[in-house]
């Protein structure tokens, strides 16, 4: 870090990311970002792309953010933040490398967590009484989902709500198909995605009950086969790590997003095999899907050694969690699931209009799912957040699970933020002043919460059958602790703007992409293209629509022509807008990018 006047400077280890604040005088915030790029980076040429308008928070005024249009092949985020208090703007510029940001994105979390003006304050709920869930608080909460729903255009939600260890509010607003009558309510099933971890963890805090296993005890001890692609980190990994994205292993989600036909569990460990650690062991927040699901897997053969790993880890999770919870509605078994009550995902076309959305890639997760696959309904995740918030007992005074196998997984194994700690697929957040216990889940169309409150005995759940569905779980913690504890009404306020923002960076993003794709750029395709991890695209022409096959599932795509002259192709299909492949400079292949990784497919 250097400090020059008014400017600060942090640089990352890696030397090829940096964040500054500036601190001047301006009129407003884009004179203040105008001559904070002139002061610390004056030769900055990208063109700004997004200005979004936030509300006034932590004694933080006209706050104002920037996203710039980058290049995808410069691999660089750039983006920028005015706010203004005490008279002085703070502007807070951002150029980091994509692989940087992800794999030290809770550094950036716990730099920026507690950014406050000099006089600023959080608000704390510490030491305060949480009022009763009475009917009109219940109806406030109610209220902002439905008011959310028809703002976002969310086509269904569940919501279950907890207090005192009863069940006061259980049922749902919406439909459960786009365009169908049916109505979602507390026992219509949908994927809960990352949930799922959650329940997991569950199982092995019951193998550790039972004496079968340590949170302490080595993975290749349970497993012989477990290995990572460095056998350094294989050699430390504990069960408590395997859970706990604090091993180092970054996301990787597109060697099953894109190649999930032919994928089983066996097949799923043995590409983590494959898969490298980009950080320490222990060092940072790093969200791997895959680690997650070798967590479950190793559980379900510890307790059923003969069977095969993904019907170990299902019977497990029947016999040991859902059986003793009553989750009876709750399932792995997507044909099961997909009959009777229950909820299909949706997303938005290129024009932002709602549409069903493309549901075969939700069965990628099948593979992996202790990671995130599990169907479930509102009553039976309240089931389980009833237990939770029991310590370990059922509603009818039983013993579940002791309180020290329980509560293990909640224990601090890696921060997220500086005030956010992930334990074992649960996060703790102390940032209101009380602990917060929550995960959240996010498929195609799916996006899912659950929050419990232990101090206050409260807990909820939420269910959503939407892409935009993901503002409503963003910004229900929020309304649920005003509804409380008299918080500041912050929620209202947050989704509305933050829809408008959406709406503008989407439209902005909407103006660079050419539907369908420009004749010309689709023309010098090649029919076919192969990747050795990811397997193959085939390209098809319907009437002007371009097409990308993936096998498993497909999308039209949208051209683009980037600032520095390249061109990428952007996949459009409601749920799965967004999957850019970059022509490359040889113009016979395309590259498709995560935050970390880089796959070439090559034409032929």
């Amino acid at each position: 870090m250097t400090v020059d006047g008014a400017v600060t400077r942090l640089e990352s280890p890696e030397g090829d990311s940096w964040v500054a604040l500036v601190d001047l005088q301006a009129k407003s915030a884009d004179e203040a970002l105008a001559k904070a790029w002139a002061t610390v980076a004056p030769d900055m040429k990208w063109k700004q792309l997004v200005r979004n308008e936030a509300p006034d928070k932590d004694g933080w005024q006209h706050i104002t953010g920037y996203g710039y249009e980058v290049p995808p092949n410069l691999k660089r985020a750039i983006g920028a933040q005015a706010m203004f208090a005490n008279g002085t703007w703070t502007v807070v510029l951002i150029d980091v490398a994509e692989a940087t940001a992800e794999k030290r994105g809770s550094q950036l979390g716990l730099m920026f967590g507690r950014l406050l003006p000099k006089g600023g304050q959080l608000e704390s709920f510490a030491g305060k009484q949480a009022h009763p869930l009475d009917a009109a608080r219940i109806a406030q909460l109610t209220k902002f989902v439905e008011e959310a729903q028809a703002l976002l255009g969310v086509e269904g939600v569940g919501l279950g709500l907890i207090d005192q260890g009863k069940v006061v509010f259980a049922g749902g607003f919406g439909v459960r198909t786009r365009g169908k009558p049916a109505k979602v309510d507390a026992d219509t099933r949908f994927i809960v995605a990352s949930n799922t971890k959650a329940l997991t963890t569950l199982m092995l805090a019951k193998l550790v009950d039972q004496g079968k296993l340590g949170w302490d005890t080595k993975a290749t001890t349970l497993l012989p086969s477990f290995k990572l692609g460095d056998a350094d980190t294989t050699a430390k990994v504990e069960v408590k790590h395997l859970i706990c994205a604090c091993t180092g292993m970054p996301r990787q989600d597109l060697e099953w997003l894109l190649e999930f036909k032919d994928l089983t569990p066996e097949g799923a460990m043995t590409a983590l095999g494959q898969m490298q650690p980009t950080s320490k062991f222990g060092e940072l927040f790093q969200y791997s899907n895959v680690m997650a699901a070798a967590a479950g897997f190793i559980g379900g053969h510890v307790a059923y050694p003969k069977l095969e790993l993904g019907k170990a880890y299902d019977k497990a999770m029947r016999t040991m969690v859902f059986d003793p919870l009553g989750m009876k509605s709750t399932t792995f078994d997507y044909k099961k699931a997909m009959t009777g009550n229950y909820a299909m995902p949706h997303g938005f076309d290129i024009d932002l209009k709602p549409a069903a959305a493309v549901h075969e890639l939700n069965d990628s997760v099948i593979p992996v799912r202790p990671a995130g696959g599990a169907w479930s309904t509102v009553n039976d995740m309240l089931a389980y957040v009833q237990m939770e918030l029991a310590e370990g007992k059922l509603p009818n005074g039983k013993s579940y699970i002791s309180k020290e196998a329980l509560l293990a997984r909640r224990a601090p194994q890696v921060a997220v933020d500086k005030d956010t700690s992930y334990g074992m697929g649960l996060m703790v957040d102390t940032r209101d002043g009380i602990p917060i216990v929550s995960h959240g889940g996010d498929l195609i169309g799916m996006h899912s919460d659950m929050i419990w409150l232990p101090e206050a005995g409260v807990g909820a759940v939420i269910l959503t059958n939407s892409d935009r569905g993901v503002a409503i779980r963003s910004l229900f913690k929020r309304k649920l602790l005003e509804v409380l504890y008299d918080g500041r009404p912050e929620a209202d306020e947050a989704l509305v703007q933050g829809d408008k923002n959406f709406r503008a960076a989407f439209a902005a993003q909407r103006e660079l992409m050419t539907v369908p794709a420009d004749a010309t750029a689709a023309a010098a395709l090649a029919p076919r293209y192969a990747n050795p991890v990811l397997g193959t695209i085939t390209v098809r022409k319907k009437d002007a629509a371009v097409i990308f096959d993936f096998g498993e599932w497909k999308s039209e795509v949208a051209s683009r022509k980037n600032p520095d002259g390249s061109v990428s192709f952007a996949t459009i299909a409601p749920g799965v807008v967004g999957f850019e492949f970059v022509v490359g400079a040889d113009g016979k292949s395309l590259v498709l990018r995560d935050a970390q990784h880089e796959y070439v497919f090559a034409a032929g």
